[in-house]
């Protein structure tokens, strides 16, 4: 089996495959701190509660956004399960061009969600991280990367609203009733939902001019079912979508081995 870990800024989605097949899937909070015997009682519980054994994973792979992270994760995968973890890092074959001034720029859950959007959806495709940022991906028909744009994450703004003003309270991000709010919590819930879906929509808008002709929209992240539902250039949600490029990624390479 192979294990894919996507190790984000808030949370680490960790994902067992059977072959093609996504067997399990966990997001865990991501802690700096945390050393190699704490992650691995914690993988391992989850494993154990799914059925499967350590023995049965036989490779890794792992994209990060968090360095200090990646030599965490490799102590961890070679103590505890005995496999060699594979980085997506300069020098892993993705089978993507990057078209940007300094490719290295890029992070690799960007190059990640490309590689699965364009194989599963095809091309010209945007894709869009609805995580602690919210990134616009975009990628040509022929499946290169060609650049993008980031925006504060929908969680982080709401926060920023909280701490820096003197009485508007935490309020839980749902679907709001009304545009007009008629509370302080709904006016926010307003502001924030139907302010990030008129973002997407603006964004999207501009890249689907630049890059021409019929683009997917396909959007991945803690928060892509809530902003899908407020509007509809979303076309597909995929929360997988990321586990499912670290999985293609390392077809290519054991192949290429």
């Amino acid at each position: 089996m192979l294990l894919t870990v996507d190790v984000g800024n808030t949370n680490i989605t960790i994902g067992v495959f059977d072959d093609s097949k996504l067997k399990a899937t966990w997001r865990i909070a991501t802690g700096v701190h945390r050393m190699p015997d704490e992650y691995a009682s914690l993988m391992l519980n989850l494993f154990e509660r799914q059925g499967i054994a350590a023995s049965q994973i036989t490779d890794a792979i792992l994209c990060s956004v968090v360095p200090p992270l990646v030599s965490v994760f490799e102590e961890t995968c070679r103590r505890y399960l005995k496999v060699l973890l594979l980085v997506v890092e300069s020098g892993v074959k993705t089978g993507v061009r990057i078209s940007m001034d300094n490719p290295r720029e890029v992070g690799a859950d960007r190059i990640v969600n490309a590689v699965a959007a364009h194989h599963l959806y095809g091309g010209p495709v945007i894709v869009i991280d609805l995580g602690t940022a919210t990134t616009f991906d975009a990628v040509s028909k022929e499946g290169d990367y060609l650049g993008g744009a980031i925006a504060p994450g929908i969680a982080i703004a709401t926060e920023a609203l909280f701490a820096r003003t003197a009485v508007l309270p935490r309020v839980e991000l749902t679907h709001p009733k009304r545009a007009i709010g008629r509370s302080t919590v709904a006016a926010m819930q307003s502001g924030i939902v139907f302010g990030y879906a008129g973002l997407i929509e603006g964004i999207v808008g501009r890249i689907k001019q630049e890059l021409g002709g019929e683009v997917k929209v396909v959007a991945t992240g803690g928060y892509a079912e809530l902003l899908a539902r407020e509007t509809p250039v979303i076309e597909v949600v995929n929360l997988d979508l990321t586990l499912e490029g670290l999985r293609l990624i390392y077809e290519m390479n054991k192949a290429k081995d």
